[in-house]
């Protein structure tokens, strides 16, 4: 039995194999995601006006990480509308892998010009749901990627767990990171900062848009995983 666990095929288990208008519309709807997830970070960067303040690079490096690459890291596994759909596994998991770093490095940046900035303006840490969620994404992020190293070296750390077990807590642990990432997204919609800079109809456009990836991401991973027999 393959070891390697891919996003299961269009319609498996639901009878609709050779419904094309499903097959259409749950491609449209990854391709979709990608172009949110871009556009939400070009976005986010434009509006926050890198350079001119410290704060200024926060939204930039977190929209980054989380909103473009964690969703390509993810959606690159998918059969319906990823660029990297005639790519081998071993191809997309280095992908993965790099998409991964990108987000761990960005959001470590982020946090630390968010940090410098409070200090500089003498304001305190942790006080919004805001940053208690992005601190919770943080912590978990670390947490999926010591996941990911257990995946990609079972033997060398001579681990107890079987492997198709490893990545099903690596994938469980990934969809936690994603839609607490999402909620943070969701949560800086709300900030003095945002209010400040978006009113009207384009506030609450954004405030849907990063639930539209998050939908697409969560019914990739149980889609791949769920149905699969028992370990």
């Amino acid at each position: 039995m393959r070891s390697d666990v891919e996003y299961s095929p269009v319609g498996e288990g639901l009878g609709m194999r050779d419904f094309w208008l499903y097959v259409w519309l749950r491609r449209a709807a990854v391709i979709a995601a990608h172009v949110t997830g871009l556009g939400l970070t070009l976005i986010i960067s434009l509006l926050s006006r890198p350079g001119t303040s410290l704060f200024s690079w926060h939204p930039v490096c977190m929209s980054f990480a989380y909103c473009l690459c964690m969703t390509e890291g993810i959606l690159l596994f998918s059969a319906e509308g990823s660029p990297f759909c005639c790519k081998s596994r071993k191809n997309k998991v280095r992908l993965h892998w790099f998409c991964q770093a990108l987000v761990l490095i960005a959001a470590a940046t982020g946090l630390g010009f968010m940090v410098a900035s409070k200090n500089v303006s003498e304001l305190p840490h942790l006080v919004s749901w805001h940053s208690l969620l992005g601190v919770s994404t943080l912590a978990a992020t670390v947490l999926q990627a010591a996941f990911g190293i257990c995946v990609k070296f079972p033997q060398l750390l001579c681990l107890s767990s079987s492997l198709p077990r490893l990545k099903l807590y690596h994938a469980t642990c990934g969809l936690v990171v994603y839609l607490l990432a999402t909620f943070t997204v969701v949560t800086a919609m709300f900030s003095d900062w945002f209010q400040a800079t978006v009113r009207g109809v384009a506030w609450w456009a954004f405030l849907l848009l990063p639930l539209f990836p998050a939908l697409v991401v969560m019914n990739q991973i149980t889609n791949a995983y769920l149905p699969r027999k028992k370990i």
